[in-house]
């Protein structure tokens, strides 16, 4: 049920991925001189800009991988944005617009797909185009660390999930790997006199507890930074998770020992 869930709600935001808000062709809107960004909502600095545009002109002209960002607002130059870019397999066309949910969206080609699949740009826009991440880094911060994430991947030939490690993601996997602690130490604290751990318990519970640690817990993290200090603070909550569980088991299961 779970997996279905997360494939359809991956399918529905997918859909937005797809030429978002340029239902209608104003080129009128356009700029008379190539530039990889049309800043229609004033979304950069100048100075931002400036540097973005450079930057996106270098990176294709040494890869190959062709970046363009539209920012708009009440005015969009809808599908015309295709011929002026000429976009196609290599092109990735990143929207923003605050009038919706969402900052950002994402007009992908194919050719990124071989190296990022579909996930990968659901993570990307919720990530960096929610409300929250863009009242703490502003609309240009968001679309920065986005196109800079996209360019991290594409240089190490391919992601699986978007690089990095936010603290509400690192609080989560902490919290699972606490809770994976608890039960195993609960699990393992002896039900027959003479005996220290009980180890059938911790077995017969190793799935939840390990799939709470390794595949919430520690997964998430190595599969996004190569920073070993989460692994370091998770593994020890873990540890100290599971003390804490063995001793309140301790507290509440002693009258239960040697009934078995």
């Amino acid at each position: 049920m779970n997996k279905l869930f997360t494939g359809a709600l991956a399918f529905l935001i997918s859909i937005s991925l797809c030429w978002p808000a340029l239902a209608y062709d104003n080129p009128s809107l356009l700029p008379e001189r190539q530039t990889p960004i049309i800043d229609l909502a004033k979304s950069l600095t100048d100075n931002e800009k400036f540097e973005l545009e450079t930057s996106l002109k270098s990176y294709e002209n040494e890869t190959g991988w062709k970046i363009r960002l539209l920012t708009q607002y009440e005015k969009t130059p809808g599908l015309a944005v295709r011929k002026y870019w000429d976009l196609d397999e290599r092109s990735l066309l990143v929207v923003a617009d605050p009038r919706g949910g969402n900052l950002l969206n994402f007009n992908v080609g194919d050719a990124y797909f071989a190296l990022m699949p579909r996930l990968f740009w659901v993570e990307l826009q919720t990530r960096f185009g929610n409300k929250y991440y863009v009242k703490d880094h502003g609309e240009d911060g968001a679309i920065i660390d986005a196109i800079s994430s996209v360019k991290k991947c594409l240089d190490r030939g391919g992601c699986q999930v978007v690089p990095g490690l936010p603290r509400e993601q690192w609080l989560w996997t902490l919290t699972t790997s606490i809770l994976g602690g608890l039960i195993a130490g609960v699990a393992a604290y002896p039900r027959k006199e003479g005996t220290l751990i009980a180890w059938s318990w911790l077995l017969l519970l190793s799935p939840l507890w390990l799939m709470l640690f390794g595949i919430f817990g520690i997964a998430p993290i190595v599969t996004r930074t190569s920073e070993i200090i989460p692994i370091i603070r998770n593994g020890a909550c873990f540890a100290l998770s599971i003390l804490i569980g063995y001793l309140l088991a301790q507290k509440t299961l002693t009258d239960f020992v040697g009934k078995e």
